[in-house]
């Protein structure tokens, strides 16, 4: 029996969404716009990288083809292969939104039809009945933050202030999401994740997609660093998604990085957690190794978003991008007849857009294995087609949304 491997790239969108102008990204494009500055020399750093955009191996994977058929572009200083060794597409999303439990739920088969409930975007994100309510049941003074901000920002601003005042930081984006920033040594780091469980137990009739623990070290704004005990706790998907469907089955769903959290550990029977994209590549080879027939390995590669997306870091995503394309050999030679490995996105983060947050993008498709033959898969109509081809090539039955592309 085959197995299977699905790896998001958090954040890499190619452009192109149908519907961008209503979330005001009409224009975005995280590949093309970071090819772009990297041709003009704007993706330079020293000790870094630099010159363009260089993805041998994702560009023979159909890369450049996809993104030519998402945006209509073909991503500026970086040549077309002569020959594409993958099927390439793209995908647009029909969930709403343009976050990560929509766009990670949509790959999985079940898009999301409702929509999530929001903090307001100017003065204060969070009422204070719900903050009375929060402090009162966490036994805390008080917090700091209560605003739409960057979290290193934030934690620079009001870190000292937190350690002398026990007070955590909360604050929002334009997502559907309660972060909370807390020092591991002086809040603890178990008394963070029971605030933020308290914190998702209050904003659920709030239909608040996550709440996110965000712990940091260091002394002082100079040495604060975010730490990779980060947790989110997110609300179950509303219906069973591709990991539910293959645990009931009796299949092995090895969960890479933050997938479990994403789905709410639903689904999902193994556990993996890593800090950055090298240590989740590990983490992947390794699961890779003890995969079994019919199981799906899935990995969020979160440093895309995380580190150069939001924070709007052309050089830092583009050196991420050429790592994690270099190791892609390292897949390749985990495979065994049968596998199929499929590489795609939940959203985009273009890091040369206005603001910090997420885009509105289509997401790319490449789905490759040892006897896979290659094709162009057009563009997709919904996230959904990616989870419907893993649970054909699985051999489970289908679900009600999507559409496989085998």
């Amino acid at each position: 029996m085959p197995r299977a491997f699905l790896f998001v790239m958090d954040s890499f969108g190619v452009g192109g969404a149908p519907d961008a102008a209503a979330y005001g990204d009409e224009g975005a494009d995280t590949l093309g716009h970071i090819a772009e500055f990297c041709a003009a020399g704007l993706g330079d750093r020293e000790g870094l990288r630099s010159g363009p955009l260089r993805l041998p191996n994702l560009s023979a994977l159909g890369l450049l083809h996809l993104a030519k058929a998402a945006s209509g572009k073909i991503p500026v200083g970086m040549p077309m292969a002569e020959k594409v060794y993958a099927s390439f597409g793209a995908a647009s999303e029909v969930s709403r939104g343009k976050d990560t439990p929509s766009g990670h739920w949509e790959i999985s088969g079940t898009p999301v039809t409702f929509d999530w409930g929001y903090f307001p975007t100017e003065g204060d994100a969070f009422t204070p009945e719900l903050i009375e309510a929060l402090c009162n049941a966490a036994e805390v003074p008080g917090i700091l933050g209560n605003c739409h901000a960057s979290g290193t920002d934030i934690i620079a601003r009001h870190g000292e202030e937190h350690i002398r005042t026990g007070k955590p930081i909360c604050y929002t984006s334009s997502d559907s999401v309660f972060q909370v920033a807390a020092h591991e040594k002086h809040f603890g780091l178990e008394r963070l994740m029971t605030f933020c469980a308290i914190a998702r137990a209050l904003l659920d009739r709030h239909n608040i997609g996550r709440v996110i623990a965000r712990p940091f070290v260091g002394e002082a704004k100079a040495s604060f660093e975010r730490t990779g005990n980060r947790r989110d706790f997110s609300v179950p998907p509303p219906e069973p998604t591709l990991l539910d469907r293959l645990v009931k089955e009796g299949r092995t769903v090895h969960a890479v990085g933050k997938i479990g959290d994403i789905f709410a550990h639903q689904g999902v029977s193994r556990v993996i957690k890593a800090n950055g994209n090298a240590a989740l590549m590990d983490a992947t080879l390794d699961a890779m190794d003890v995969a079994e027939d019919g199981d799906l390995v899935f990995t969020n590669f979160v440093d895309f978003d995380m580190l150069y997306g939001h924070r709007r870091d052309v050089p830092g995503y583009a050196a991420a991008l050429e790592a994690f394309d270099a190791r892609l050999s390292e897949v390749g030679g985990k495979l065994k007849p049968g596998d199929l490995v499929i590489i795609t996105a939940d959203h985009g983060c273009d890091p040369t857009w206005r603001g910090t947050d997420h885009t509105r993008e289509r997401v790319p498709i490449i789905a490759y294995g040892p006897g896979h033959r290659p094709r162009n898969l057009g563009i997709r109509t919904s996230y959904a087609d990616i989870g419907e081809t893993i649970a054909q090539h699985l051999r489970i039955p289908a679900g009600p949304h999507g559409r496989s592309f085998l």
